[in-house]
């Protein structure tokens, strides 16, 4: 395989959709699957280049293979509709929120430094500086994406409607397992443990009893297959 195949590989919803395609359908190569994500190459308006991906949440299956991994009906749109959630919105909720003020941002170092071993000097200047240049960044996240003053309203919300979506009669967005859909917000979600905004999280949403079950069902490597 060519080292511009992997090139393709660079957004983790296509390295997502890929492995997946890859896991069902055994008559594919890697190369083959890569191929069916076209990047789209633009220009913004700052002139700066960017990069799209076609097909990014689309497992690419044959009619047989959809019908056996997504038996309910329109379960595989809903699938998808969730995963570009979490990337377009879900996840410009964490910064902001982690690093809501000085105290947070400050906080949140502090756990980064801790578990990451730094060194005295080293995690003295990545606490500090890190935090204070977190924190400005934070604070135009939250004015680029047209938060609340309180930002943490904007994540219960989101947090919510996750929950809603989900409904009462299922344990996950895939039903018995876990699908793309709920892996996607519980890897966004899971980097704010240990922090407030996590535990903040906790106590004013409905997300508790999902969470939970996700981190038993990854603990077990669950999942629809």
């Amino acid at each position: 395989m060519s080292f511009s195949v992997f090139q393709q590989l660079n957004d983790s919803s296509v390295i997502i959709s890929a492995l997946k395609t890859f896991l069902i359908s055994k008559d594919k190569t890697m190369q083959q699957i890569v191929s069916y994500y076209p990047a789209l190459r633009s220009k913004n308006e700052k002139g700066k280049e960017v990069v799209e991906y076609s097909n990014k949440y689309w497992v690419m299956l044959s009619e047989q293979e959809v019908e056996e991994l997504y038996p309910v009906k329109d379960s595989r749109k809903e699938e998808m509709k969730w995963r570009s959630w979490a990337d377009d919105w879900l996840v410009h909720l964490i910064s902001p929120n982690v690093y809501r003020s000085p105290g947070e941002a400050l906080a949140s170092f502090d756990y980064i430094v801790r578990e990451g071993k730094f060194g005295t000097v080293e995690g003295f200047f990545a606490k500090y500086v890190g935090a204070a240049a977190m924190f400005i960044i934070g604070k135009r996240l939250k004015s680029r994406h047209n938060l609340q003053d309180d930002v943490r309203q904007d994540l219960y919300r989101a947090v919510n409607d996750w929950v809603a979506a989900i409904g009462k009669e299922r344990k996950f967005m895939g039903g018995g397992k876990p699908n793309l859909a709920d892996l996607a917000v519980y890897g966004v979600l899971r980097v704010m443990e240990g922090l407030q905004a996590f535990d903040d999280m906790m106590d004013n949403t409905k997300v508790k009893a999902w969470y939970q079950r996700m981190e038993t069902a990854t603990q077990r490597h669950e999942g629809r297959k």
